[in-house]
């Protein structure tokens, strides 16, 4: 796989979106599964995955230190904080003394001594932004970290927080059907040097063509985060499964699968652009990873971009709770 920047790093430019194995989509895989997941990503020259304190309430991080420690010197290791499981419930609490406890459990749960690169997940609008990172840039110097990242923030939060420390990594969900962060945060992210992480890259299995009916969705795990999401409820998700039809032919002509068409497009939209495509299957990691070798024509890339986007997609991202929590530009 070709490399590309991830702040000081070098890594693949497709990465591994751990969050599938422990939490969001309903019953997660058995740890046999999990952990063979992760072991074929790594065989198969993965050098990015991410987790975050937050998935499975600490589990995803304790699932990638056991199976994963043993090889820590092949991979950049990516987690979060700011937005964990207290009591049961998920909590975004971006005060100093919060991150940095966040992250000492993180050390534990990883079996690590640094996490390479650690994300503020969320800003807590309650905390100046720059007292987060300045929390951050604390364990940096400490040699607990060694760069600091953010999730779900605008372009104006973004440079508030450089002022501060150097932003290795700005995280926020792109893909054909999230096209947020062309209004603001790629140009800002280009500009800084900062490398742009796009996770939900295949639009939570709806790129991929998994889903073809409303009753794959009636058939959703009662935990599945897509539940609560507009663009898969009612009239919204019957508009959007009108667009599949196309997109498949678009993928048939580019002469891949419509998840390794969206990844191929992803990878098309700048160098800085990182996609982090998570799964639970083998098969489908082995799929999304041989994205990376596929190169678009620009007429079809104007194609796809013409049928998918923000003015043919029904539905927000978030429903109107969620979207409270996050500090990205909306169109």
């Amino acid at each position: 796989m070709h490399h590309r920047t991830l702040g000081p790093f070098q890594v693949g430019a497709i990465g591994l979106g751990c969050m599938n194995l422990s939490h969001a989509y309903g019953v997660p895989p058995s740890p046999e599964q999990a952990e063979a997941v992760l072991l074929r990503a790594l065989d198969l020259g993965v050098t990015h995955f991410d987790t975050a304190a937050l998935y499975g309430f600490g589990a995803n991080e304790t699932l990638v230190g056991r199976v994963l420690s043993p090889y820590r010197s092949r991979f950049t290791l990516a987690s979060k904080c700011g937005m964990t499981g207290v009591d049961g419930k998920r909590v975004i609490d971006g005060r100093p003394e919060t991150l940095k406890r966040t992250c000492e459990e993180a050390l534990a749960r990883l079996h690590t001594d640094v996490i390479d690169l650690y994300y503020l997940h969320r800003w807590d609008k309650q905390v100046p932004v720059e007292d987060s990172v300045g929390a951050l840039a604390d364990l940096v110097r400490e040699g607990k970290i060694r760069a600091i990242g953010l999730s779900e923030v605008s372009a104006d939060t973004l440079r508030r927080a450089h002022a501060v420390h150097p932003i290795a990594a700005l995280q926020t969900e792109y893909s054909l059907w999230t096209r947020n962060a062309e209004i603001a945060a790629l140009d800002a992210c280009r500009e800084l040097g900062v490398s742009f992480v796009a996770f939900s890259p295949v639009g939570r299995g709806f790129l991929a063509a998994a889903l073809s009916s409303p009753a794959d969705v009636a058939a959703f795990d009662a935990k599945d985060i897509r539940r609560a999401m507009p663009r898969f409820q009612g009239d919204n998700f019957v508009a959007n499964l009108r667009l599949l039809e196309g997109y498949k032919a678009l993928a048939a002509e580019a002469g891949c699968t419509p998840a390794q068409l969206a990844l191929a497009w992803l990878l098309a939209k700048g160098g800085h652009v990182l996609p982090i495509p998570g799964t639970t299957r083998v098969a489908h990691l082995e799929e999304n990873l041989a994205a990376a070798e596929i190169r678009l024509s620009a007429g079809l890339i104007e194609q796809v971009e013409t049928l998918i986007n923000q003015a043919t997609v029904a539905g927000p991202r978030y429903n109107a709770a969620t979207q409270t929590e996050i500090d990205t530009e909306e169109f």
